[in-house]
């Protein structure tokens, strides 16, 4: 399994600290003549292959066609709704809303390539990221990426009650491709793509879909929004 580089580090200590802790439960228990109580040392073993596998970082192939845009993150679409974006969009934005839960990979993705004009970190609290409060409370980093045509488009880390560390590796100038890696936030948390109210961009994915983040087609720009998810229905199927 590989483990994200973004989380490398943090994985290797904690999961070795949960499996130190389990070996030493059992050991602890048979040297004390209690081979029964052996199995404590289980709950940390288990703890640290669930550490491990949130850390994960599988590879994933989006569409061919160029135009479609790909899913920040893996998670449940939890709000598409026209909102102000004062930071980069300036103005009104269409927000993708996507909840990433403890059990979700939490590698994040560029939805379209471009090149980062901007990285904004907001501080704030760390509210459960299931609630509407999180998006205007918690904190967050924005991600402002140009594409080739000049349209603005934004991505929004968010953390939740868990998730309490932002890794935004992206830096102005770099040019990120479409589905390209480029940070994480530890455990369950939000994810957001912002995209300018007027740019005519047709969503594909409905409130309580499930998506993969670099591979599920979320909208495309000047198409409706019927035939954007037609092609992410076949896009599923050949998949």
């Amino acid at each position: 399994m590989r483990v994200s580089r973004y989380g490398a580090a943090t994985c290797a200590l904690q999961v070795g600290t949960l499996l130190a802790l389990g070996a030493a439960a059992a050991g602890a228990a048979v040297a004390l003549g209690h081979p029964a109580l052996a199995w404590s040392g289980v709950v940390p073993v288990a703890l640290g292959l669930f550490v491990l596998s949130f850390y994960r970082d599988p590879e994933r192939q989006g569409p061919t066609d160029p135009d479609l845009w790909v899913s920040p993150a893996d998670g449940v679409v939890t709000d598409i709704a026209t909102v102000d974006e004062p930071h980069f969009i300036g103005g009104k934005a269409l927000r993708v809303g996507i909840f990433l839960s403890p059990l979700n990979v939490h590698v994040n993705r560029s939805p379209v390539a471009g090149v980062v004009e901007a990285v904004v970190p907001r501080p704030g609290l760390c509210l459960p990221a299931t609630g509407p409060a999180c998006i205007d409370q918690n904190e967050s980093t924005l991600l402002g990426l140009r594409t080739d045509a000049g349209l603005r488009v934004g991505v929004r880390q968010v953390t939740g009650a868990l998730a309490r560390t932002i890794v935004c590796a992206a830096t102005p100038g770099q040019r990120l491709a479409r589905g390209e890696r480029y940070g994480m936030i530890k455990l369950g948390s939000r994810t957001e793509v912002l995209v300018p109210a007027d740019a005519g961009f047709a969503p594909a994915v409905a409130l309580g879909q499930a998506v993969r983040g670099g591979e599920t087609v979320i909208g495309r720009l000047g198409v409706a929004a019927g035939a954007a998810g037609a092609e992410r229905d076949e896009q599923g199927r050949a998949g």
